[in-house]
């Protein structure tokens, strides 16, 4: 049987980073995962509870932050316990084994681009064969 899981979203939130009494680093987070685009047109989100142990605790802690893109891969695990009133309760959440991260790290020198008001570049097929791309018969 096989329960792995794959996901890329953003941190809704920086990891909250605990110890067990024996001491275990854990880190849980959320992150946001954009679905496809349905039917109607409107985009929808899922929040995802990610648990990470150990090393993994300890390095998403360390270089994650709320808004950051980040790649998890592990496995899908249900807890069911019974709260304070006597109600069963669920709760899924996916056990990070591998964190990555989603996207380069911006550089410190790197200033962000100021709109120009140039024309805009030339199209790809403008640029390689010198010629316009409207006088294509498709």
């Amino acid at each position: 049987m096989l329960n792995q899981i794959t996901l890329m979203g953003r941190l809704t939130a920086d990891p909250e980073l605990r110890y067990t009494q024996s001491q275990t680093p854990v880190a849980s987070f959320r992150i946001a995962v954009d679905r496809d685009y349905s039917g109607n047109g409107e985009k929808q989100t899922d929040f995802i509870s990610i648990v990470a142990w150990r090393n993994s605790a300890e390095f998403a802690a360390k270089y994650f932050k709320k808004g950051n893109m980040a790649v998890i891969v592990g496995r899908l695990q249900m807890r069911e316990w019974t709260d304070k009133d006597g109600n069963k309760r669920t709760a899924s959440e996916v056990v990070a084994d591998h964190l990555y991260f989603g996207e380069a790290k911006p550089k410190e020198n790197d200033a962000p681009q100021k709109p120009t008001n140039a024309a805009p570049p030339a199209s790809r097929f403008q640029e390689l064969n010198g010629s316009d791309d409207s006088e294509l018969p498709f």
